[in-house]
This record gives C-alpha cells, structure tokens and sequence, in this order.
C-alpha cells in the first residue's frame, strides 16, 4: 500500500514552521509526525504539499493509495483501522478526516461517496503552532512507549543520580556523567550518540534526540523536545527545537518552539507569563491579527534560519518569522515577519542572498550542504511573507 500524508486544513495556523516544511514534518515527542507515521506503518511516506516545496518534498501516487491527515499523531488504534482501509473507505474524527482509500486523483475528494468509519478513541491533533509545546508531554510519553517497548536501555553511569531509572532510556553510544535524572514526572530518552554534560539536572518528561546535546549545569524541566543534533544549556522549560538549533548558553527558554538552523546568543531570554497572568495572544498569519490561545503560559515561536545578540529579550507570546536577526537592546515587537532584520528600535528587511550566505556557513559546519533547492524554498518564503514587512 502506498501512504501520503497532507497537509490539510491547518497548515497556515502553524506559520511560521510549515513556511519551510510540511505538517508531517514537525517534530513533536521524540519523533516528527512523519517518523510516527512510517515506524507504525513500517513503510516510508510522501506527501502532497504546497507547490514550492513539492522538490524537496515530493509526491509519490499509485493506483492504490492510502491518504493520511499529518495533524492527526498516530497511535495503534488508529494504525489499525488504516491497515483495514478499503477503497473509498474514510475514517473520520468528528468532521474531520484522519485516513482515507482511494484508486482516484487527490484533486477533488467528494466524501458523500465514502463509506464513514467513525474513530471515537482517544487523539493527539496539532491544529495551532502552541499545540507543539503544550501537547509536548502527552507526545513525548507515547513515543517513549513505542520505540522503547521490548528493548533494554544501554546501562546509565553509576556517576549519575537516576530516579526512577526504569523510565529512563539511553540508545546506543549516549554518554551521560555527573547527571541527575529525575523520571518520575516523565520519562527521559537519551538518543544515539546524544550527551548529557556534567552537572545538568534534568528532570523529565525529556528527549534528546541523535546527537544532540545538553550542556555543562543545564537545568531543563517540563516536557521538553531537544531536536537531532541540537546543543541547549541554561533553563529550558517546557519547549520544542525542531533541529540543528543551538541554545548554548545562559537564559531562560520557555513554552517555546525553535525550528530548525535556530541559534539563541548568550543570556537570550524570553517570557512565558504576563505580569498580570492573563491569557496569552499570539500572532495568526491567517486572520493578519492577534488571538487568543487559551494558555497563562506561551513563550516563543521561532522560524527556521532566525537568530538573536547577546542578551536578547522576548515579551510573552512572540512570533518571530524565518530567517530574523534580531540583535539591538530592548524588547522586539511580538510579531516579527521573516526576513528582518533589527530589533527594539525597529527592523529592515534581510536581503535573500545575505541570509543564504549564513546559512551556506552554519549548515556547512554540520556537514549539510545549502541547495539550491533550500534557496528556492526561502526565496519563495521571502516572497509570500513581504506584505508583512511594513517597516
């Protein structure tokens, strides 16, 4: 059978991460949705994207194809019921369709001559770029069960102080020394050749993802996500990073999402609670307006490519675009479109070529070279997000 994976409905209400992925592509838990996907599958995935990211995401259809809804996190229940699909078969969350069988092209899909499957069981859904963080937890401790389910964890140095070790998980060729891992609240995943440094205190639930790494006397705490090959010090709360993002140093990251090629310079800080403890709004690209997300606590949304100085400081609930710079004193507006450059006392726009010439640098220093095709992503990306550069 040959599995696709959409989009659907909530793409633009997850700005500025889907700008440069497609929803299967967040990572949430220990694993991107995508990577659920295919482990409980056990076969790979396409997908059906926006145009301009078709090259690097690109679509492969059969004559028999089964279409899965990428913000719907699978779970067994549901992976059995696509494995029963039929032709013209659907099931359906409430209004929504999670899964659905068909021999005919994805342009028009007219569900009136579907067979409805209803799926009345428990669901994890990421509709709202918030979700990511706050349904980080209830991810994170399903994607522990799965993957760890049956297989013994590599031994943890008795130089640590393990509590409830049982919950704990090293993969092979994780290192960690001179620790405290307090599992009790969550579990704690250490992936492959990931490190734990000297003196962190940690306490789960926690992935660190394939090589990634925590640095000397981190303090991290609540759910959080440490993408592959990602380095976090300082105070990390309950926050996602998508991948290849460094918040090396000193200050304050919490509630918060980071894409990917993210970099926090030393003491960078944001907010995660209004002073008067009121609900927090963010940004919503869709509605070109702020809006209620229902949260007390809501820190940063970070696009790919973006960067902060030295003792940069965020308010409560900012979004910041792909490919910002943000380097001047004082608190940034709490929405920053991609491609800008500049901070308190205002912002320009960040030239394309100047941008890819950074990214040319930090990519090449992990080993991954910039394309053309990552070029072309963000010109477009460039393009689409200008009538939001209103300097």
């Amino acid at each position: 059978m040959n599995f696709i994976l959409f989009d659907g409905t909530v793409r633009e209400s997850l700005f500025p991460f889907t700008l440069t992925r497609p929803v299967a592509d967040i990572r949430v838990g220990i694993l991107t949705i995508r990577e659920k996907w295919e482990k409980y599958l056990n076969t790979t995935t396409t997908t059906i994207t926006e145009d301009y990211l078709e090259e690097k995401y690109p679509m492969v259809e059969m004559d028999e194809n089964v279409l899965l809804n990428s913000s719907f996190i699978p779970n067994k229940e549901i992976v059995a019921l696509v494995k029963e699909l039929k032709e013209n078969e659907a099931i359906f969350y409430n209004e929504d369709v999670i899964a659905f069988f068909t021999k005919d092209s994805q342009e028009n899909v007219d569900f009136s001559n579907y067979k409805h499957i209803e799926y009345k069981g428990d669901v994890l859904r990421i509709e709202n770029t918030w979700d990511i963080f706050s349904k980080n937890a209830d991810a994170l401790q399903a994607d522990f069960d799965f993957i760890t389910e049956g297989r013994e964890s590599e031994p943890i140095s008795k130089t640590n102080r393990a509590i409830n070790p049982e919950n704990i998980f090293l993969e092979e060729g994780a290192k960690v020394e001179f620790a405290i891992l307090n599992a009790t609240d969550g579990p704690i995943y250490v992936g492959k050749d990931a490190e734990i440094w000297e003196g962190s205190i940690v306490r789960g639930a926690l992935a660190l993802c394939e090589h990634a790494t925590i640095k000397l006397g981190a303090k991290i705490y609540g759910a959080t996500t440490v993408g592959p090959y990602s380095k976090i010090g300082g105070e990390v709360n309950n926050s996602v990073i998508f991948g290849y993002s460094s918040k090396g140093h000193d200050g304050f990251l919490g509630n918060s999402v980071l894409g990917e090629w993210c970099n926090l310079g030393a003491d960078t800080n944001n907010s995660n609670l209004k002073n008067n403890y009121a609900k927090v709004k963010l940004w919503n690209y869709e509605s070109d307006s702020f809006e209620q997300t229902g949260l007390q606590f809501c820190g940063l949304m970070m696009g790919d490519h973006s960067k902060t100085a030295i003792n940069t400081m965020f308010n409560t609930g900012t979004v910041i675009g792909v490919n910002t710079n943000v380097y001047v004193p004082g608190f940034p507006r709490n929405f920053v479109p991609s491609f800008s450059w500049g901070g308190a006392n205002g912002f320009t726009s960040y030239a394309p070529k100047k941008a890819f010439d950074v990214a040319k640098v930090v990519m090449a220093r992990r080993g991954i070279e910039f394309t053309e095709v990552d070029a072309n992503i963000l010109t477009k990306v460039f393009e689409l997000t200008a009538k939001w550069r209103k300097y």
